[in-house]
């Protein structure tokens, strides 16, 4: 896999509808490799290459460039910013953390009330999202509104660290996914492909839908980061998916009942590949696959995941077999179906 090329997509900032940073980067990737790219009134990338071949069906292939984060909602008197969260985060792993504002690019603390001036069951107490707030060390409100203005995005400060097996860093879902079709689109192709990456999945699946509509495809691949549970204290049966076990393979989420015969064809693309593939063991969450599935009259879905600890937190971690395995399922899936 192109590490580099991760540890780029993954260290800038792309809180949803703020991914520009994210956009430049892919462009610079892919712009002489594709026959055709354009961006939409949304902010997603639609990109086409032309293959050996005109394929006998349109195939697309998704990732979506943003990333959860935080949005400015109020600058107290104290020069603290109030926040509210832009996509799911867990508020136990809030405090305390870094963030970097995306347009001041000030870098901030997350903060709560120290417990030791807290009382009874407070002490115990996960702190509302209205209780938390950013500290960018500003003196007092007239400091903090030189640099910050409501409606400011912020996101967790970028970290990157790998060994020979592993990747640690923000930002896994769905750069991982976004690299993945990067080095497709790089590769020669024995068929035309299409190829989004999407904005806003992270508060409603939004870029995906206008995507898709402009695409038509008629099977769509959805190149994602899972949730994996294979930690301490969590029974086997409840992991969902476990880092080191291949390319996450999903049969229902709450948006989604995927296709039957793709998702047999991915594990049979799996096994013919000689990498490692696994069922998502849970009906949970959801990704841009709701909306694609149901686009125009239909569209024929499947999701190939990366699984990945500690999803939507500043720390994130994901093994490189298991991204490329997923890579070449995808590559190998793709064809395929446009065959």
């Amino acid at each position: 896999m192109n590490v580099n090329l991760l540890k780029k997509l993954c260290l800038a900032n792309g809180v949803s509808s703020d991914e520009g940073r994210i956009r430049d980067i892919i462009l610079s990737e892919i712009k002489n490799h594709a026959d055709q790219i354009t961006i939409d009134g949304s902010g997603n990338i639609i990109a086409f290459k032309k293959g050996a071949w005109r394929a006998s069906r349109r195939v697309m292939l998704s990732a979506h460039m943003d990333e959860v984060g935080f949005i400015v909602t109020r600058i107290n008197p104290d020069g603290t910013l109030g926040i509210d969260e832009v996509g799911g985060i867990d508020r136990r792993v809030i405090p305390g953390k870094r963030v970097r504002l995306c347009t001041s690019d000030r870098v901030g603390v997350l903060g709560i009330k120290p417990i030791h001036l807290c009382e009874g069951d407070a002490k115990k107490a996960i702190p509302k999202l209205n209780e938390m707030y950013i500290d960018i060390g500003a003196a007092d409100k007239e400091d903090a509104e030189k640099s910050v203005c409501l409606g400011e995005l912020a996101a967790f400060e970028g970290f990157f660290e790998e060994n020979e097996q592993a990747i640690i860093t923000k930002a896994i879902d769905d750069r991982a996914g976004c690299a993945i079709l990067i080095d497709i689109i790089k590769q020669v192709l024995p068929f035309d492909l299409y190829f989004t990456f999407v904005v806003q999945e992270e508060v409603g699946l939004r870029g995906a839908k206008t995507a898709a509509f402009s695409v038509d495809p008629e099977i769509a691949i959805v190149a994602e980061t899972t949730t994996a549970a294979d930690i301490p204290n969590v029974d086997q049966s409840k992991q969902v998916c476990r880092l080191g076990e291949g390319a996450v393979i999903s049969f229902m989420d709450r948006r989604t009942i995927y296709d039957k015969e793709l998702y047999k064809m991915a594990f049979d693309t799996a096994k013919s590949s000689g990498v490692k593939a696994q069922a998502k063991q849970a009906v949970a969450g959801g990704n841009d696959a709701g909306v694609i599935s149901t686009t125009r009259g239909g569209v024929r879905t499947i999701a190939v995941s990366v699984p990945c600890r500690y999803l939507h937190s500043p720390h994130t971690i994901a093994y490189k077999s298991d991204i490329d395995a997923a890579k070449k399922i995808i590559r190998e899936l793709s064809i395929l179906c446009a065959d």
